[in-house]
């Protein structure tokens, strides 16, 4: 069968970005990140297009307590961030054992092997931080388990291949946000480690208003009716950047849920400290959160106070 005109191009294009990838895996980790740097600083020069997005949301959250040049100071520090991440991500393709060493190191790691002794699997809360793709690389790679994270497809399909490639590398299973549940309830009996990365707006229908970074946001609900039903552990990990290079990847002890007589409240009550927690990493170090996105885009109909 002939391909057609579209599938040649995205056909081409997707050897393209393997390729770049598999380029930049060969620049070693440190000079990498060294480049990730230079090219941060010059793109963090003008706050334009997503960076002036990031900038917006800076303001929303710190406009009273920094003044705009130190706002467009922090503003480059984020874009410095992620351009490093651009040079690190591909060296999950080279990863193993023997040098996992040279990228991240694990604080209080008996957390997730004792959530995982009991038989029901486990809930990793996350967000878009620090580099969470090395880190579920990482994860999986160093605890040797099955792995199941939620994310939602990239809009073209060149970037979702090379995504998949990148995510799958060590086993874990990709699943979509509109098909998560089962698939997550499946993930419980076959004692797995989930992750979920629960800091992206959703719509009104999905989730719960609850404050996020001061402001009303809209908050995925699943994670905390999910694990309210299965009573399987959600353990907090979180990479964060060190001056070394190298990533500290924490795993905090196990959330202890709200539980009362109302589902309803215990819903809100519970998905409010999953933000909590994700909050306290933002401000401990700002820079290294996905400020691109519309955090707040999704609005409440009746006023919220700010807290």
């Amino acid at each position: 069968m002939r391909l057609g005109k579209n599938e040649i191009f995205l056909g081409a294009i997707s050897r393209i970005l393997n390729l770049l990838v598999d380029t930049l895996g060969l620049i070693p980790i440190r000079a990498g990140q060294f480049f990730g740097r230079l090219l941060g600083r010059f793109l963090g020069i003008a706050a334009v297009g997503p960076l002036k997005s990031s900038l917006n949301g800076l303001r929303s959250v710190f406009g009273d307590r920094m003044s705009e040049k130190e706002l467009r100071r922090l503003n480059r520090r984020v874009v410095i961030h992620f351009a490093q991440m651009l040079f690190e991500v591909p060296h999950i393709l080279k990863l193993n054992r023997e040098n996992l060493h040279k990228y991240v190191f694990f604080e209080n790691e008996d957390v997730m092997r004792e959530a995982l002794a009991r038989g029901k699997g486990c809930f990793i809360l996350t967000g878009h931080f620090g580099n969470w793709e090395l880190m579920s690389a990482a994860v999986t790679l160093w605890f040797q388990t099955s792995g199941i994270a939620v994310a939602r497809p990239a809009d073209f399909a060149p970037v979702e291949d090379l995504l998949m490639r990148l995510r799958t590398r060590f086993g874990t299973e990709i699943i979509p946000k509109k098909k998560a549940m089962k698939k997550l309830l499946m993930g419980t009996r076959k004692n797995k480690a989930m992750g979920i990365l629960l800091d992206q707006n959703v719509d009104w229908y999905e989730g719960v208003f609850v404050p996020f970074l001061g402001q009303p946001a809209c908050t995925n609900k699943g994670l905390a009716l999910i694990a309210m039903k299965t009573g399987a552990p959600v353990i907090p990990v979180f990479s964060a950047r060190q001056p070394d290079g190298r990533y500290r990847v924490v795993f905090e002890k196990e959330v202890e849920l709200v539980r009362s007589e109302s589902k309803l409240a215990d819903v809100e009550e519970n998905t409010a400290l999953f933000n909590r927690i994700i909050n306290k990493y933002i401000y401990w170090y700002p820079e290294q959160w996905f400020w691109f996105h519309k955090r707040w885009k999704t609005r409440a109909f009746c006023p919220f106070p700010r807290q």
